[in-house]
């Protein structure tokens, strides 16, 4: 949260670093691939494949989609509309981005540590010694204090976000809700928006949820079992 950041930088540093870390020894799963290759598919129809996700792990970039927004959180569900000719991408919530508590200032940064401080440090440890804030990762323009950008518990979906997105679905041909519980908002609410609009709804998932019930098709199962039988097999089909 943005008290504990305020309260320990360090600590919530240690922390994120071991995230980072640790999603560099992963690799984008068979969802991710089929999620990336139907929108390179659907491109060559002269339509849109764009993906809204609450990832942080960047993933869905690395196994190749551009039309992505990155919502804010780790809770690894995503929600993917299909639609005509519009082309968007925004970037807001990544292991890899970092915003100067001072200036504003927001970029990218991939180095691996992210400052030589955190180097060789593994699960955060909250007796261990703090390090020094002057030594935590600094803004490449003003040189203050950086902060994750992702958005934290009791902070705001930044509204740029929120109005692009409900412009967006308001759009779409197809709902695809994937591997989420559907109990997080406002993510949580598209697909009762889209339902009322009798907009098609598939529900991918290992269980039942609340969109379950509202849901036109629901497939059970793994995401990365089932998205690439779905995805691909029906594009190529048509």
């Amino acid at each position: 949260t943005a008290t504990a950041f305020s309260r320990s930088p360090s600590l919530v540093w240690e922390f994120y670093h071991y995230r980072r870390e640790l999603v560099r020894t992963k690799q984008p799963n068979k969802a991710h691939i089929a999620l990336a290759e139907a929108e390179a598919n659907f491109e060559k129809k002269g339509k849109r494949f764009n993906v809204i996700t609450q990832n942080v792990d960047g993933l869905h970039r690395r196994a190749g989609t551009k039309n992505l927004i990155e919502m804010h959180g780790d809770l690894h569900y995503t929600y993917i509309f299909v639609k005509h000719n519009y082309f968007f991408y925004i970037n807001s919530g990544n292991l890899f981005m970092v915003q100067c508590t001072s200036c504003g200032f927001i970029e990218e940064n991939n180095s691996s540590p992210i400052c030589e401080s955190l180097r060789n440090r593994g699960l955060p440890d909250e007796n261990g010694p703090d390090i020094d804030e002057n030594d935590l990762p600094r803004c490449r323009k003003c040189k203050c204090l950086v902060r994750p950008h992702i958005v934290w518990f009791g902070e705001r979906i930044w509204d740029d976000v929120l109005e692009t997105i409900e412009k967006e679905i308001q759009l779409c041909d197809l709902f695809l809700v994937v591997g989420t519980s559907s109990v997080v908002y406002p993510a949580a609410g598209y697909a009762s928006i889209l339902a009322q609009k009798n907009i098609p709804i598939a529900e991918v998932n290992v269980e039942t949820t609340p969109s379950t019930s509202i849901a036109t098709y629901h497939f059970h199962g793994p995401a990365a079992q089932l998205l690439p039988q779905l995805l691909l097999s029906n594009i190529n089909d048509e």
